[in-house]
């Protein structure tokens, strides 16, 4: 099932990046992997996918430990500052990142760890108060405070649109990001890029796509709606 699923979201990635005029190279799909059963996480490694989201630390690390080195983790989920030293240095990238204090931690601990953290600015596009996330107005000035810290990367901004039933309907969330992110990139701020993107679900990737997303976060469309695996 998921490796038939992980075709259909590939054409859709496809197609979407046609209209777009962009390659397909563009998008890494990040396969979303909380709640769902080992099994099916290993299912969607051996049918090539290798980049994974999480939203809790602890499913991270357990997933960490039981699954292929090779892997690119990525913490999407809201994190906890107490919670910060436990996955320094074993993420490729914090998609969540959305106050100075939390950024702080993240260098603390990558500097105590001597490793370099990549992260996104969490930007509340939608201002959904149910959302964690900076406000768009805020968010150039955070990528500011953040840059001079040392041993952590603003790479780009990420977004969690509404829920909605007609994906276009959040098509102005994602034009707004892109908006946003090519203001920052104008400020030419040291130690700041604008190069991800990281938006859409499996609801509206297609249109995130056509926006410019360069990250996608898939879950049910790979892995059938949820269940518990604890």
């Amino acid at each position: 099932m998921v490796q038939e699923n992980l075709e259909a979201v590939k054409s859709i990635i496809n197609a979407s990046c046609k209209r777009a005029g962009r390659p397909e190279s563009d998008v890494t799909l990040i396969a979303v992997s909380k709640t769902k059963p080992l099994e099916l996480v290993r299912e969607a490694y051996e049918a090539g996918v290798r980049d994974f989201g999480e939203n809790k630390v602890q499913d991270l690390l357990e997933r960490i430990e039981a699954m292929p080195s090779d892997i690119r983790w990525h913490m999407i989920g809201h994190l906890q500052r107490n919670k910060v030293k436990y996955i320094v240095g074993k993420v490729a990238m914090i998609h969540s990142v959305d106050s100075l204090r939390l950024a702080e931690e993240i260098s603390k601990e990558s500097v105590r760890h001597q490793v370099e953290t990549d992260i996104l600015l969490e930007v509340n596009v939608a201002g959904e108060e149910s959302k964690f996330g900076v406000s768009p107005e805020e968010t150039a000035a955070l990528a500011e405070a953040i840059s001079i810290l040392p041993a952590v990367h603003v790479r780009g901004l990420m977004t969690i649109a509404p829920f909605v039933e007609n994906a276009e309907e959040n098509r102005l969330i994602f034009r707004k990001l892109k908006q946003l992110s090519v203001d920052i990139e104008s400020k030419s701020i040291d130690n700041v890029s604008m190069t991800v993107l990281s938006m859409g679900m499996t609801g509206d990737y297609s249109v995130a796509i056509e926006e410019g997303a360069a990250c996608v976060r898939v879950g049910t469309g790979i892995f059938g709606e949820r269940e518990p695996w604890h």
